[in-house]
């Protein structure tokens, strides 16, 4: 739809498509003219491929600030919120919906945000291979896809495995924040966070974390909370 000439591709990574179970579905639904509009002109300049191919150097990418990766941004309200209130921190915002790429391209040149990159592709390739060892001040996944039956379980992002190559590109002290409406998967997330030595539980308690006030409340979360679901947020540090 968009390459050559601008815009993200369908597949980044091409021949490095791995048979592995994802956690995401690509969605390239219909994009408005606004998002198109924003994807055409600032893709070139904010956008980036995961393709495998390459390190990123953070620092030229955000000018030194430190970086927080953002996976699964929706269409991208809570994100452009949380780049304008902290602008001392870069976000770097991964993603494979296409209209949810525009629309944040599109809210971070009217705020004028300077702070956030659009990545499209697979957040396991992002992190394996394309990030540097210790370099991100933090990692948020909010409401990322519950598989909700239980055949579906192994497609859920927080495994043991993703978690551990998660705190490999980390520094120590940097906050991995995860939300979700869907009680048994927080649950899930809960037993999987605590069992690794790379973290500790931020809650006193060991358990779930009150919301921060620097998460917004999404538009998705307000749908859940409309209908009786809970939001969990759990926030564990990467340990020295």
């Amino acid at each position: 739809m968009f390459p050559p000439g601008g815009g993200p591709s369908a597949d980044p990574a091409g021949a490095r498509h791995e048979r592995r179970i994802r956690s995401f579905q690509p969605r390239r639904s219909r994009v408005t003219s606004g998002q198109r509009a924003a994807l055409l002109e600032l893709w070139p300049r904010w956008g980036l491929e995961i393709d495998g191919n390459s390190v990123l150097d953070l620092d030229e990418l955000f000018g030194g600030l430190p970086v927080v990766l953002e996976i699964g941004f929706g269409m991208g309200e809570a994100t452009a919120e949380m780049a304008a209130a902290d602008p001392g921190t870069g976000i770097l915002a991964s993603d494979v919906h296409t209209p949810g790429q525009g629309n944040l391209l599109r809210l971070a040149a009217e705020r004028g945000l300077t702070n956030v990159r659009v990545a499209n592709g697979d957040a396991i390739i992002l992190l394996r291979e394309m990030l540097p060892p210790a370099s991100l001040s933090g990692v948020r996944i909010f409401f990322p896809d519950p598989w909700q039956k239980q055949r579906h379980h192994k497609r859920r992002i927080i495994q043991p495995e993703f978690v551990e190559l998660a705190a490999t590109r980390m520094a120590p002290g940097a906050l991995l924040h995860c939300a979700t409406d869907w009680a048994p998967y927080a649950r899930r997330m809960l037993e999987v966070l605590t069992a690794s030595e790379s973290f500790v539980n931020t809650a006193p308690d060991g358990g779930f974390a009150p919301r921060p006030e620097y998460r917004p409340l999404t538009r998705f979360e307000r749908q859940g909370l409309s209908k009786g679901h809970e939001v969990r947020d759990l926030i564990f540090r990467r340990t020295p």
